[in-house]
């Protein structure tokens, strides 16, 4: 996989902890990486993380710690840096707004430091968000020039990280010959994420406690795709950085490309999977949330020759048995999951199995 660039080479992953970064430290394990992670400790009963309970060094702390990350960087001497660590959630982006963007800003100003301090680093992958575009100055389907801006803390945070990585890239990028990019994917759907106020999780959790979940906003368009297609394309991208090559120090978009689909469409099909599934349209907009996210990832598929290897159907399908396998035999398949993908990717042709 990725012309075996991975193996062997020190990543560091922040958040890797969480549910996105924890299924990233899987991905490059099988790429034969040497992972460091650096994150808060995990939450909850049921976290991917120690779900997984892979072999290899963390360090629980904060990434708004500078000279505690410093330090890792020295003694861990990564090659690239997976940036995942952030406060994910809209919603509690209103309930607190100052740690959001304490997290969001300046947890990312503190990583871009630390490889600019790093001589044995060659690029970071910061992971920003699709929310981070302006949708009063353009319209969907974004692309990677559309204006940003954000009306939540959440999405302002983001886009506050996106300047951040730009300032670094052209203040610093060249001169040093660091790549710094920003990827901004589509909602990410897969076993093991346990969130609050995210769709999936919801539904599948109140499908195993037989609970109706009120779908508070049923007509949102979203870009859903499966977590490894999204972690493929920062991958890729990664791949890119570790060959050199200057192309990759730029804003990109990774998302799905068959038509977007809503909360309500989503939420039926997981209903037609698992009977167990049930769902109406009694849910309270608490807070303003964005109603149609479309991502244009022309750039990735000419420039990176990247694409999705799931479509929705098979993302959902995955998805709903990794969490009836869960529930009904308390049984973790993220790494058959895995195995399937590579499996349907190199059926594809996916260039990264080249």
């Amino acid at each position: 996989m990725f012309n075996d660039v991975y193996r062997g080479k020190r990543v560091l992953i922040t958040g890797n902890t969480g549910f996105k970064g924890s299924w990233l430290a899987l991905f490059l394990q099988k790429a034969g990486a040497e992972i460091h992670g650096y994150a808060l400790p995990p939450e909850g009963m049921h976290n991917h993380f120690q779900l997984l309970n892979l072999q290899y060094n963390s360090t629980f702390a904060d990434i708004k710690e500078l000279d505690k990350l410093l330090q890792i960087c020295r003694e861990f001497r990564p090659e690239i840096i997976f940036h995942l660590a952030a406060q994910p959630i809209v919603f509690d982006s209103y309930r607190e707004p100052v740690r959001t963007f304490a997290d969001n800003v300046m947890g990312t100003v503190n990583i871009l430091e630390c490889a600019r301090q790093t001589p044995s680093v060659r690029g970071v992958v910061a992971v920003t968000s699709d929310k981070c575009y302006d949708v009063k100055k353009s319209r969907p389907p974004f692309a990677e020039d559309a204006p940003l801006g954000g009306f939540d803390p959440y999405s302002a945070s983001k886009v506050c990280a996106e300047i951040a990585v730009a300032s670094y890239r052209d203040s610093f990028g060249m001169n040093e010959n660091k790549f710094f990019a920003s990827v901004r994917a589509g909602n990410v759907i897969a076993g093991g994420d346990w969130g609050h106020d995210r769709l999936l999780p919801d539904l599948m959790r109140n499908a195993a406690n037989r609970v109706t979940t009120h779908l508070r906003s049923p007509h949102a368009v979203r870009p859903w795709q499966h977590v490894l297609d999204a972690l493929s394309g920062y991958m890729t991208l990664g791949m890119m950085m570790l060959n050199n090559n200057p192309d990759a120090a730029q804003a990109w978009n990774f998302g799905p490309t068959e038509p977007p689909a809503s909360v309500a469409d989503l939420a039926g099909e997981c209903a037609r999977i698992w009977d167990k599934v049930k769902f109406d349209f009694a849910g309270a907009q608490e807070f303003h949330e964005t109603q149609t996210l479309i991502l244009d990832c022309t750039k990735a598929q000419q420039l990176l020759n990247w694409r999705p290897v799931w479509n929705r159907s098979r993302s959902i399908a995955h998805t709903v048995q990794w969490y009836r396998d869960f529930y009904s035999r308390n049984q973790i398949n993220s790494q058959r999951d895995l195995d399937d993908y590579i499996a349907d990717a190199e059926s594809a042709g996916a260039i990264w199995m080249s």
